[in-house]
């Protein structure tokens, strides 16, 4: 079941990237699959990444409604582009394109990500603090970002626009080589820990009871969860609710708890699923928007039903 299933969504990739590469092809093929094969590549990477991460964060929260932007990293990434407009101008924060933006951008995320798990973490008991301070922390990004935003010109403020939402028209060959280097070390060294995982998602207690020291795998996790969500966001840009919407179709299908499974259908199917819609939204419907935007509204349309689902259960 499990290989057949792992099968089916590995074909559904492989027919999404074919679709992606060939669809509406006209010129010279050396050219294309170069050019589509790095987006692809890029749209692979990210979709892996949230799925990973997402999967991860649910089982260390106990919690399937979650994902890691509860943390409120798409708002402190929103509030970096809007801090490095308004200090350095429109034409200062497009010099800094590039290497030095996806190192500062890294960093500062892994900072303040490993700041809040150092003094959140101490105990076991402050895992559920942790999310509410994420919370919190998130509402006071976006309150940050839309003071500095009245304090940026007009003119410039639609460089924030253009970063605020998930983009794969015109990603770097260099920083998508790094980002696809940490995802890929990353997701597998998560792999290699599915059975500490399926311990994890009995609870601290029952962890705790069978030989897993709980908090530190706690902390150990949500390290590489902010690895994975840094390297993708600072590529990309912030993408909230896909991953709540791939991890709820991965839990549907899976129909079992065990990580071996649940991660790389995950993966699986959120890249096959965001390179399908991309192919879709360019090739067919001709339009130049990102189709991360319509996959967000679908995705929070899922949270709600989720939402609405535990409070009737």
């Amino acid at each position: 079941m499990r290989l057949s299933l792992l099968a089916a969504a590995g074909g559904f990739y492989l027919a999404a990237a074919g679709l992606f590469l060939t669809l509406g092809a006209r010129g010279d093929w050396g050219f294309i699959l170069a050019f589509r094969g790095e987006k692809l590549l890029a749209l692979t990477v990210v979709a892996a990444a949230v799925a990973v991460s997402t999967i991860v964060f649910q089982t260390i929260t106990g919690n399937r409604i979650l994902t890691p932007a509860i943390m409120g990293f798409d708002a402190l990434y929103v509030l970096i582009q809007s801090v490095l407009v308004l200090t350095f101008g429109g034409a200062g924060f497009a010099a800094l394109q590039g290497a030095p933006l996806f190192a500062l951008e890294t960093l500062i995320m892994i900072g303040v990500a490993t700041l809040l798990f150092g003094l959140m973490l101490r105990r076991s008991a402050d895992l559920h603090r942790l999310v509410l301070t994420g919370i919190v922390l998130g509402i006071l990004l976006r309150s940050l970002n839309a003071l500095v935003a009245r304090l940026i010109d007009p003119s410039e403020y639609s460089y924030v626009i253009a970063n605020s939402y998930a983009r794969f028209s015109s990603i770097e060959s260099d920083l998508l080589w790094i980002t696809t280097g940490v995802t890929v070390a990353v997701a597998g060294l998560i792999l290699a820990m599915a059975r500490r995982l399926d311990v994890i998602a009995l609870g601290r207690d029952s962890a705790m009871v069978l030989g897993v020291e709980h908090r530190r795998a706690a902390q150990g996790l949500m390290v590489l969860v902010t690895l994975l969500v840094a390297v993708s966001t600072a590529l990309v840009g912030p993408i909230v609710f896909f991953g709540l919407l791939v991890s709820a179709i991965a839990h549907q299908l899976a129909g079992t708890w065990r990580h071996a499974t649940l991660l790389p259908l995950a993966a699986l199917i959120a890249a096959g699923l965001l390179v399908l819609c991309q192919a879709l939204f360019e090739r067919v419907l001709q339009l130049q928007s990102t189709v991360t935007v319509v996959i967000e509204g679908v995705g929070g349309l899922v949270f709600i039903l989720l939402l609405f689902r535990r409070v009737r259960a």
